[in-house]
C-alpha cells in the first residue's frame, strides 16, 4: 500500500472536485471542477488552483499551509480534516478501499469538499465559528489569577507535571472535532470536545488554583463532560492527536474520585455500571435502572418514570426474573481491581 500511494504522488491525473457551495439563506449546490494534479498535491493546493485559475468567487479559509494554524479545516470526503494536510493521492487510495456511491465519474476519481458541521455557514467553505470560540471561553481556559501572580522566581514544574499538558497543548483550534461532534449536534448546551480538552489542561496544570471549582462547573448537567456521547469521532478526526475524548474521560475520573453515587444521575450511571459488572460480570439491568434512575429507591419521581417501561417489559415477557452471573466473573473482578491499583499508583506519581 505504501508503494502504491507513493506512486500516486508522482502521477499526474484528472480529478473532479465536487464542492458544496452555498450563500447565506440559500440552498446548497454542488459545483464540479476538473483539475489535472499530482497525487502529492494537497487539497489546499487544489483549492488554490481552482480559485486562481477557474473560479475566483470560491470562498475558503487558509493561512500557514503547514498544519499549524488550523484555518483550512473543512469536510473532505465526509470527514473533517485540514486541507493543507490531506493530499490527492491519499484521498484516492481511501476511495479505492471503500465503496462510496459517486466516488468516480466515467473512471475519473471524485473528491467531495464541504464546509465544517455544527456551525452556521457564511459562504461556501467558510463557517461562522462564534459558538466554537464562545464555548472555549466558557470553560475559562487560562491559568487562574492566583497562578498568574508574578512570583519572586519563575514558575517551576517537574518534567512529570509538564508532561501532563503535552497532548492538550498540541491543539491548534481547527474545529475538526467540534464539526464531527454528535453531542453538539443534538445539544446546543454542550460546550464541545475542543473546550473540554482545553479544560483538562487547566485541571492538570500544577500552577492553577481553581481545580475544585472547575470540576464543579464541568460536572454541571450536559453542557460539561456528561454531555459527551463517547462516539470517538473527535479522536478519529483530530489532526494533532489531542485525543479530546481521552481528556474528557480524565475529567470524568477526577470528578468521580471526588463524588458519591448519590450526588447525581450521571455519577451513579458510571459508578453503578462498574459495581454491577464487578459483581456479576455483566450488568443486571433490573438493578441498574433502580439504582441509577431510582437512586436506590430514594427518587420517587425517577422510580415512577420507570414504571411504564417495566410494565411493557413484563407484558411482553422480557423482564428477567433472575440474574445469572457470567462465566469468568472472578477474572472480571481481578481486572477491575488491577486497574484501580494502577490508577492509585499513577495518582501517587502525580502527587
Amino acid at each position: 500500500m505504501g508503494i502504491a500511494i507513493s506512486k500516486l504522488w508522482l502521477v499526474v491525473m484528472e480529478v473532479i472536485f465536487k464542492i458544496i457551495r452555498q450563500q447565506q439563506n440559500s440552498s446548497p449546490i454542488v459545483q464540479n471542477y476538473h483539475l489535472d494534479v499530482e497525487g502529492g498535491n494537497t487539497i489546499l493546493d487544489c483549492l488554490n488552483l481552482i480559485k486562481w485559475e477557474q473560479d475566483g468567487t470560491l470562498a475558503f479559509r487558509k493561512n500557514c499551509r503547514n498544519t499549524i494554524c488550523g484555518s483550512c479545516a473543512m469536510r473532505i470526503n465526509g470527514r473533517s480534516a485540514l486541507a493543507c494536510k490531506e493530499n490527492v493521492g491519499s484521498e484516492i487510495a481511501k476511495l479505492e478501499q471503500t465503496v462510496i456511491t459517486g466516488s468516480h465519474t466515467n473512471g475519473i476519481p471524485e473528491i467531495i469538499i464541504a464546509p465544517l458541521g455544527n456551525m452556521p455557514l457564511i459562504k461556501d467553505l467558510v463557517v461562522d465559528m462564534s459558538s466554537f470560540w464562545n464555548n472555549l471561553e466558557a470553560v475559562a481556559p487560562y491559568v487562574s489569577t492566583a497562578g498568574r501572580n508574578i512570583p519572586e522566581r519563575e514558575f517551576l514544574q517537574t518534567p512529570q507535571e509538564r508532561s501532563r499538558l503535552d497532548e492538550t497543548g498540541n491543539c491548534i483550534m481547527c474545529g475538526a472535532c467540534y464539526s464531527e461532534c454528535n453531542a453538539r449536534e443534538v445539544d446546543p448546551n454542550f460546550v464541545g470536545p475542543h473546550a473540554l480538552a482545553k479544560a483538562y489542561r487547566m485541571v492538570a496544570d500544577s500552577r492553577d488554583h481553581k481545580t475544585e471549582s472547575r470540576l464543579e462547573e464541568y460536572n454541571e448537567g450536559t453542557k460539561g463532560v456528561w454531555g459527551c456521547t463517547r462516539c470517538f469521532y473527535c479522536n478519529s478526526v483530530c489532526p494533532m492527536e489531542v485525543a479530546p475524548l481521552d481528556q474528557i474521560t480524565k475529567i470524568k475520573q477526577e470528578i468521580l474520585d471526588r463524588k458519591q453515587a448519590s450526588d447525581s444521575r450521571s455519577i451513579r450511571h458510571r459508578k453503578v455500571l462498574i459495581d454491577l459488572v464487578k459483581e456479576g460480570g455483566w450488568i443486571d439491568e433490573r438493578q441498574f435502572g433502580l439504582q441509577v434512575v431510582g437512586n436506590y429507591f430514594k427518587d420517587l419521581k425517577g422510580l415512577l418514570s420507570l414504571a411504564p417501561l417495566g410494565l411493557r417489559m413484563i407484558a411482553r415477557g422480557k423482564f428477567p426474573l433472575s440474574f445469572e452471573p457470567s462465566e469468568g466473573t472472578q477474572q472480571v473482578r481481578s481486572l477491575i481491581e488491577a486497574v484501580k491499583q494502577e490508577e492509585k499508583k499513577l495518582q501517587g506519581v502525580r502527587e
